[in-house]
C-alpha cells in the first residue's frame, strides 16, 4: 500500500496553484509543469521551496510572515505535520482518543531550526505551547522573529542550548513540566555523508542531469541541522541519556528515527534506562518511509494527573 499522509494532515491531494499564487504572487516565478502535464515546482530549486512553503504555511494555516536565513534548512512542510499529529494520537491514547488541545500540552521542540515549522504547526493545528531549543544563535532569532511576526510570542518560546554537548540540560529549567518533546535530530555523520545523501536523493528523482547545477544539500541546511559528531543514533543516544533525569517532568519523548537500523540499539538504551513504555510510530508519505520513537518514565496516571 502506497504510504499515504496522516488524515488531519491539511496537505491533502494535490495543490490548487491559481489559489496559492493569489496569495502569493511571488510563487508564480517558480510554477513549472511537471512530466505529467500538471503544476509543480522545480524541487531541486532552494528558492522556489522557501517561497513553495510561504504559500503553503499562509494558505493553508495563515501565517502572513515566514522566511528563514539564506542556507538554513528549508523543510518539507506535509511530512513536519504529519510528526506533529503522529505525537497528537500518541497523547490521545491518554485521553480516551481524542487528542489534547490548548495551552495545557506544553511541548518542547529540541532542534527547532530557524524555520520554527513544528512549533508553527503544533500551535495552530492543537494550539499547544511550545518551547523551542536550538544551538545556533541565528536559527534561535529567526524562529522569535518568524513566532513574533505572527502574534505568537507568548505561544512560541524559543531557547538558546548554550551547552552543544547537551540535549536537554540547560534547556528544561528545575521543575518545569512538559507534556511531550519533539525532536529531527541531525541525521548524518559528517557534511560527506549528508552530500551523498542528497546526490542520492537527485539521482532517485531522476534529476542528476550533468548540464544542470543542482544544490549541494537537499533543502539546504547548516551543520548543526544536518550532521554531528557520531551522527542520529549519538544524537538520539544522548537524548534518551538525558531523559531520564527529566523523567518525571516530561510525559513523553520523541524522536525522528530516519535509519531503521539505528532502531534495536536505540530501544535497548531506551530499556536500560529504565523507561516504562516504548513505541516506535510509523509515518510515510509518497516513496517515502518515516518513523519516530516514543518512550515514558511516567504511568498513564502519572501522565495525566489524574
Amino acid at each position: 500500500m502506497k504510504p499515504t499522509l496522516h488524515p488531519r494532515n491539511r496537505h491533502q491531494g494535490r495543490y490548487d496553484f491559481p489559489k496559492l499564487i493569489q496569495g502569493t504572487p511571488e510563487l508564480g516565478d517558480y510554477v513549472i509543469l511537471n512530466p505529467y502535464g500538471k503544476e509543480s515546482i522545480d524541487f531541486a530549486n532552494p528558492a522556489a521551496v522557501r517561497v513553495f512553503n510561504r504559500a503553503l504555511l499562509k494558505a493553508l494555516y495563515g501565517i502572513k510572515f515566514w522566511d528563514i536565513p539564506e542556507g538554513y534548512l528549508c523543510p518539507p512542510v506535509p511530512g513536519r505535520g504529519d510528526y506533529v499529529h503522529g505525537v497528537a494520537d500518541l497523547l490521545a491514547e491518554d485521553h480516551g482518543g481524542t487528542p489534547p488541545t490548548g495551552a495545557q500540552v506544553r511541548v518542547l521542540d529540541i532542534g527547532t531550526g530557524a524555520n520554527c515549522i513544528y512549533p508553527l504547526l503544533g500551535h495552530l493545528d492543537y494550539r499547544w505551547r511550545f518551547a523551542g531549543s536550538d544551538i545556533d544563535p541565528v536559527a534561535v532569532a529567526s524562529a522569535q522573529t518568524i513566532a513574533k511576526a505572527n502574534g505568537l510570542g507568548k505561544a512560541i518560546e524559543v531557547r538558546l542550548q548554550t551547552q552543544p554537548r547537551h540535549v536537554l540540560e540547560g534547556i528544561v529549567q528545575p521543575g518545569e513540566r512538559f507534556t511531550a518533546t519533539l525532536c529531527n535530530p541531525p541525521f548524518h555523520a559528517s557534511a560527506q555523508e549528508a552530500i551523498a545523501g542528497s546526490q542520492r536523493k537527485w539521482r532517485n528523482l531522476g534529476k542528476a542531469d550533468p548540464a544542470r547545477q543542482l544544490p549541494v544539500l537537499n533543502f539546504g541546511g547548516q551543520q548543526t541541522e544536518l550532521w554531528c559528531e557520531g551522527g542520529e543514533l549519538s544524537f538520539v543516544s544522548r537524548l534518551i541519556d538525558e531523559s531520564t533525569a527529566k523523567g518525571p517532568y516530561i510525559g513523553w519523548f520523541t524522536c525522528l528515527v530516519s535509519k531503521v537500523g539505528n532502531l534495536p540499539p536505540l530501544q535497548a538504551r531506551i530499556a536500560r534506562a529504565g523507561a516504562l513504555e516504548t513505541r516506535v510510530v510509523a509515518m510515510g508519505q509518497g516513496q517515502k518511509q518515516s518513523r519516530f520513537l516514543a518512550w515514558t518514565f511516567q504511568t498513564r496516571e502519572q501522565r495525566t494527573g489524574a
